[in-house]
Order: C-alpha cells, then structure tokens, then sequence
C-alpha cells in the first residue's frame, strides 16, 4: 500500500476515471461550442435542452467570445475623420504652448514612414511572428529621419519639448539632429558601441548598424577598445533584457524629466512597455499632480483611459498638422548636415572587414567606407538588434 492508503492499480484506475471524466467535459464544451455557433433559430430542441443543462460551460464560453473579440478591436486601426483630427489637433497645440514642461514619448510608429515596421500594428513583426510568417525589412542604411523626427527636433529647438525619451533603437532622433542631452534612448542606438571597461564607458558612434553579431544576451560585436583593448558590446536592451548601461540609455535624464513634466506627448507608441516604468508616469504622485497626457496611435492603448486626448492618427500626418497650427516650419533632413557623420569613429586599419552592413554615406551615390558590395533593398531579418532578439518568440521546428 502506498503512502496515500491507495495500491497502485487503484491509483491508476482513479486516473483513469479521471482522464475519462476531462475527456468528456472536453466533448460536452466541443458540442455547446458548435449550438453556440448556430443562429438560435436554427437550433434543434435536443440542443436548447443541452445548452440549459449546461449554463456554465455557456457563460465561459461567451465569455472566452468577449475576449477574443476585446482583443481583435484592440488591434485595430482606426483614424479619425479629418474634421475630428484638425479639432484634436488644435486642442493638442493649446496644450503644446502652455505646457510649462513637455516631455514627449517616442515608439517604433514615428519610423515606420521610414519604411521601418513596428511591432503590433498589422503589418508589425509580433503580429507577422504570430501568424507564422516571415519578417523582412528594408535596408536600414536607406532610413532617414521622418516628418515626425524632424519636427520634434524643431519644438525642441522653440523650447516647446524639453526632453524625448524613445524606445527606438534606429538612431533617427540623433541623426534629426536632436542633441543627444535632450533624449534618453531606453532601448538602445543601433550606430553605438561601448566600451564597458573604461570608467566612464567610452562610446564609439559608427556609420552602420553595429549589431550585425550580436543578440539577446549577447552583446559584444567583435571590435575592440581603442583606449584600452576591451571588448566593444553594443547597447541594445532587447526583450526581457534589463538596461544598464548609463548612454545612450540616460535613464537618468528620462526619470528627471518624467518627474518635472506638467504634459507628456506619446507618439507611435503602444506603451505596453512603457506602462511598465513606474518612474515615467509619476504613479507615487497623487493623479491631480500627474502630467497631462496626450496619446497619438492608430490602435488601442493601455493608457488611454487616463489621456487627456487620444488622437487616431499617423504621427506624421498629425504633426504635420500641429506643426502649421503653432506656425512652424519644419526643417527638412539633410545628410550633409546629418550629425552622425561628424560624432563618428572611424574603424582603424585591419576593421574594415568587421562588419557587412551597408555603412551610411552623405550622399547616396557615395559608397560607404568599408562596404563590400551593395546589400538588397529587403531582406529577411538575420542578426542585431532587429533580429534575433525579435526572433526569439518563434518557435523552432524539430528536425526529423
């Protein structure tokens, strides 16, 4: 006799009994699940009496429907029609001139007009993993700083923005020339490696994508120190990874920032991640003295709720129209005056086989420094920062 007081042919019976009894309950949920689906006229008497037998299994049914629907309008796109926009617009550039400290918020849907998808809209690379499709995406290389980049550059430059703090790691605010103490890059700089074992860090700005080697946990790219000799790593913070490192991350700016803000702006963000950093919303203060919010997305947030305005728009054509209300211009972008170029360092002699990405150059008939024939318009996502830290969530297939 076991412990339990059962032998073991009894335990097993009373598995047994109880596979059985979960089989059936898997069947009887099958059967309400198919009457559900009918119309109620089209059900037969003996299925409206199963359905009465079986109120539970209804209820949790219908309520695993709310759900899924919930969720598919969740993911939706919606824009506001173009007499709704230029109303919102006008109250978002009231609020613009009167803030005392602005703070505006960047997600990966300020760069998608730079042929740079996101990550939940329809076409974004969860949604596409989810399905089981493939993601490719254009070469980064070609990437300019959109209307939306080019514009925050501009407000801050008035004194309308005081600080930016972006989950983006494509580097297009630095290159719209926004300086680089007025934003806190959380995620990371593709264009940046660090040395960690200098005190202070020492930071290498490059004219490519330095993450071509690296990954999730994984981040040195093969290069060395200049000063010192030490491993180079980059500073991407991928998913489920926990940011460290002091720049171009500058929590501390971002914190500091979020702290004095009376008004946060958040563009293309979906800020399912950002509504995980306490210290970006004030949440010990009490919700009088939180900072107003203003929310520009095609889809659902889980902060909209609390925005004092939630604009359905895309960030370039809503900026476009706040820009004309304040009266400003919008400069355009250059790259002979993109400031990546004169940040840069360049790779001493025996790098220049380092890497394969396509480096920038100041005109795009140029050749870069270092590149080795010329990469394909779109391909699929390998390494790096836009690789296999995204690649992570798809599952592998067993080789047979």
């Amino acid at each position: 006799m076991a412990a339990g007081g059962l032998s073991r042919s009894e335990r097993k019976a009373a598995e047994r009994v109880r596979r059985l009894r979960e089989e059936q309950q898997r069947e009887r949920l099958r059967q309400v699940s198919r009457i559900l689906r009918k119309a109620a006229t089209e059900r037969s008497a003996e299925e409206g009496r199963l359905l009465a037998e079986s109120e539970d299994l209804v209820t949790e049914l219908q309520g695993r429907s709310r759900r899924r629907e919930g969720l598919k309008r969740r993911q939706e796109e919606v824009c506001d029609d173009p007499e709704e926009l230029q109303r919102k617009v006008r109250e978002l550039a009231s609020a613009v001139r009167n803030a005392k400290y602005l703070v505006v918020y960047t997600g990966a849907g300020i760069s998608t007009a730079a042929s740079i998808p996101d990550y939940r809209g329809p076409n974004g690379v969860w949604t596409l993993l989810q399905k089981g499709r493939s993601v490719s995406a254009a070469d980064l290389s070609e990437a300019e700083p959109t209307l939306t980049h080019m514009s925050i550059t501009r407000l801050h430059e008035q004194k309308l923005v005081q600080h930016v703090v972006s989950q983006n790691c494509d580097g297009l605010h630095l290159r719209s020339g926004l300086p680089r103490s007025a934003m806190s890059e959380l995620h990371g700089n593709m264009y940046i490696e660090v040395c960690t074992a200098c005190t202070p860090n020492r930071e290498y700005v490059r004219v490519f994508d330095v993450t071509e080697r690296t990954a999730l946990h994984r981040h040195q790219t093969g290069r060395t120190c200049h000063k010192c000799g030490g491993q180079l790593r980059d500073t991407i913070v991928h998913f489920g990874e926990r940011g460290t490192l002091g720049q171009p991350l500058n929590w501390e700016a971002a914190t500091e920032a979020a702290s004095k803000a009376d008004t946060i702006l958040c563009l293309g963000s979906s800020l399912k991640v950002l509504k995980k950093y306490p210290h970006l919303w004030c949440m010990t203060k009490p919700p009088s003295r939180r900072p107003k919010l203003y929310i520009v997305n095609l889809q659902w947030t889980p902060k909209d709720d609390w925005a004092a305005l939630k604009l359905h728009g895309k960030c370039d054509d809503v900026m476009q129209l706040l820009m004309d209300e304040l009266g400003l211009e919008i400069p355009r972008y250059s790259r002979w005056q993109d400031p990546i170029f004169s940040l840069a360092t360049p790779l001493r002699a025996g790098e220049e086989g380092s890497h394969s990405r396509k480096s920038l150059c100041r005109s795009r008939e140029e050749p870069g420094p270092g590149d080795r024939g010329a990469p394909l318009s779109s391909a699929p996502i390998l390494g790096g920062w836009f690789g296999r830290g995204c690649t992570k969530r798809t599952k592998r297939k067993k080789v047979t």
